[in-house]
């Protein structure tokens, strides 16, 4: 970020604080919120334009910002099964996960659904 847009930035910060303490209007920090979020596109679109014209000279620092840009997955932590053990591997939590999701569909009513009426009941 350039030293502008820092400024920027900082009164951004410091008339939300007067707006807070009435100081300001909502008017003008709104203002100064479109202004900055400009200011911001701008950088943004300002790095990439510069780091796909450069790709041919410096492959690593576009090829590390498009990974950054990439969304990642994360692992699926421990889960409990039915008896209370914790399950680690990974095939045994791929089918518990299956296990659960297939029961959503199926016909039985489990523990967190509520059983359905009858025909006759009425609710009081």
């Amino acid at each position: 970020m350039s030293k502008e847009l820092l400024e920027k930035l900082k009164g951004k910060k410091e008339v939300y604080q007067m707006w807070k303490k009435g100081e300001a209007t909502w008017e003008e920090y709104r203002n100064v919120v479109r202004v900055c979020r400009d200011a911001t596109r701008k950088a943004k679109a300002h790095l990439e334009l510069k780091l796909a014209r450069d790709v041919k000279d410096n492959k690593k620092g576009f090829f590390k910002y498009i990974s950054s840009k990439r969304k990642t997955m994360e692992n699926v932590g421990l889960l409990l099964n039915e008896v209370g053990a914790l399950v680690t591997e990974d095939t045994e939590k791929a089918e518990l996960l299956n296990a659960a999701f297939a029961s959503v569909f199926t016909a039985k009513a489990g523990p967190w659904e509520p059983e359905t009426l009858e025909v006759g009941e009425k609710v009081l």
